[in-house]
């Protein structure tokens, strides 16, 4: 994946091939949505949920024991896909009555909301109106934001939807389907603010094709 040739000045209208996601794409991704900093809402006008950090590992280690990045996730930057926020009665593949598998990115997720310097661990997860738990277009940061100078790689997934509350607490799955832009650093707030804007359009106009709206109903989103 090349990113350097990406500039502010030269952002294009859609991303990836009209035929369809390419190679590493689609990514599946799921965890308990964890607290950030708080500034995308406050600050920026784009709330994030945030998924645990080991979204960015594989399960298996290579041969001396090390972590393995995640194939298509290893570069800093926005991408785009779907998104679904779950209920808390809903119980992700694996688990017995929504218990163990989400106790498990519980755990996971306390220690990173401690690397990020978190206030406190996610509360238990809240009931969702019927129109916020449906799959919905995102597009996700992952990187250490040099803007604010973060030392801890996170993946902030920004849902285009106007939901009544947070949601930190509750399960989440996204799918990536694309690459947008490198991550960069900016001279002004005002900045960051009119890129985030156009990583939306972006997304939203490369979501619109017919082989990336068919991922709304992928069967990962029902398991």
């Amino acid at each position: 994946m090349s990113v350097g040739s990406t500039t502010r000045e030269n952002r294009p209208g859609v991303c990836g091939p009209d035929a369809g996601p390419e190679s590493p794409y689609p990514l599946y991704l799921e965890g308990v949505i964890q607290r950030g900093f708080g500034r995308g809402g406050k600050e920026l006008g784009c709330p994030t949920a945030n998924l645990p950090s080991n979204v960015f590992y594989e399960d298996e280690t290579d041969s001396e024991g090390n972590e393995r990045t995640r194939p298509g996730l290893d570069s800093t930057g926005v991408y785009f896909g779907y998104a679904k926020v779950y209920p808390p009665s809903f119980a992700p593949s694996g688990s017995s009555a929504g218990a163990s598998g989400v106790a498990s990115d519980k755990a996971q997720n306390e220690e990173t909301a401690k690397d990020i310097n978190a206030s406190e661990p996610p509360p238990p997860p809240r009931e969702l109106k019927e129109d916020e738990s449906i799959v919905l277009p995102q597009v996700m940061s992952v990187g250490y934001n040099p803007f604010y100078g973060n030392k801890t790689k996170t993946a902030e997934v920004h849902i285009m939807h106007p939901f009544s509350q947070d949601f930190y607490g509750n399960y989440m799955k996204v799918i990536i389907l694309g690459y947008i832009r490198p991550e960069l650093n900016y001279v002004s707030k005002e900045a960051l603010i009119e890129d985030i804007e156009t990583d939306k359009r972006v997304g939203l106009a490369s979501l619109k094709r017919a082989a990336y709206e068919a991922f709304k109903d992928d069967p990962f989103f029902n398991a």
